[in-house]
């Protein structure tokens, strides 16, 4: 393998192969994946996969996950099948007085062109007669869906190497030195020189960036799914919570603990995980478990992703977050354009790592 690349990504799950595609269209060479494992082995190959914009807040961060999703079909048609279903999403509540906080939020949106309807018991019952007929309303908007991950990332990774991307896996770079206007990378004993570097390592981010001298505050939260037998189809839309993949399965979850890189499940989350999808879909009482797996979110310390080049270190940039299978068409688009154009083609200055001090 050559060792001189114009830029190279460390990462190769959603963030750092959909960054490494979208940067392969403007340049057809001298770009290189490094990832400790092999893409699919950490977050990204355990997740809901969720392609979620509504119910997050503020608006604006919303509106940021809008311009994403929105890029989805788009994305589709040019590297492949990946499964993506807009369905459209529910986020059922089951009192009364949670109505005014969904107004409100569906109020806030108004703005910036996502349009969320507040809906009654008989409606949700209508578009979706599995969920509990306890439920009081539901939120719902017809952006949200979901997308295979596993699929989406190999996607990801065919397209970028027809395009001239090279992949170095099971690769773990253990030290990054700047240089004369150069980054020397060193993983697994090779050296690798780039003239920009992009970290794209998501829960190991931190790790990362202490190599080059900062601080990318990213924790780590676990989050516990259960999957259920293939059942004929049934849920018409993503519920917050579940959905049900292509294949019949249920998949369900929505946990978040602090178990730093632990991808163990446990018996009480498990639990609580299953009464959760029992109160919402009481029919799921009769269905089959048959795995249960964890995986860990790549959490900035804000809950807002960390995007963009980095103060005062010339040619370095972090992408860095969680949602990153809603969140990778447009980080993307946005290094991409950093590195070529010199400026993204909308501000992102609220994510700049800068925030941190």
């Amino acid at each position: 393998m050559e060792t001189n690349f114009e830029t190279i990504v460390i990462g190769g799950g959603v963030i750092g192969s959909g960054i490494a595609y979208h940067l392969s269209e403007r340049y057809k060479e001298g770009i290189l994946v490094l990832d400790k494992k092999f893409p699919m082995n950490g977050t990204s190959g355990s997740t809901q996969a969720w392609v979620w914009v509504h119910n997050k807040t503020p608006s604006w961060y919303a509106e940021f996950s809008m311009y994403s999703a929105e890029l989805y079909p788009y994305l589709s048609r040019k590297i492949g099948d990946v499964e993506y279903k807009r369905t459209g999403g529910l986020s059922p509540f089951f009192k009364e007085e949670d109505r005014e906080k969904a107004q409100q939020l569906a109020d806030s949106y108004q703005n910036i062109g996502i349009k969320i309807k507040v809906l009654s018991r008989d409606e949700v019952l209508e578009k979706e007669p599995s969920i509990n007929p306890k439920v009081v309303g539901a939120t719902f908007s017809t952006i949200d869906g979901n997308v295979n991950p596993f699929r989406l990332i190999d996607m990801y990774m065919r397209a970028a190497k027809k395009n001239g991307v090279q992949y170095s896996t099971n690769t773990k770079v253990t030290a990054i030195e700047k240089k004369d206007g150069k980054f020397i990378v060193i993983a697994d004993q090779k050296t690798y020189v780039c003239k920009n570097l992009i970290l794209a390592g998501g829960t190991w981010s931190r790790e990362l960036g202490k190599m080059v001298g900062i601080d990318i505050p990213i924790n780590q939260l676990r989050g516990q799914i259960l999957v259920t037998e293939p059942l004929k189809p049934f849920l018409n839309y993503t519920i917050s919570g579940l959905r049900q993949a292509n294949n019949g399965e249920v998949l369900v979850g929505y946990s978040m603990e602090q178990a730093g890189f632990d991808r163990s499940t446990t018996l009480d989350v498990i639990q609580e995980t299953a009464n959760m999808a029992i109160h919402y879909v009481p029919s799921l009482k009769k269905a089959k478990v048959v795995r249960a797996f964890s995986g860990i979110r790549a959490m900035p310390e804000d809950g807002f992703p960390i995007i963009g080049k980095v103060p005062d270190v010339e040619n370095l940039y972090v992408a860095a977050t969680h949602s990153g299978v809603t969140l990778s068409p447009l980080i993307g688009t946005l290094i991409t354009e950093l590195i070529v154009d010199g400026e993204a083609s909308i501000p992102i200055d609220r994510y700049s790592i800068s925030r941190f001090g």
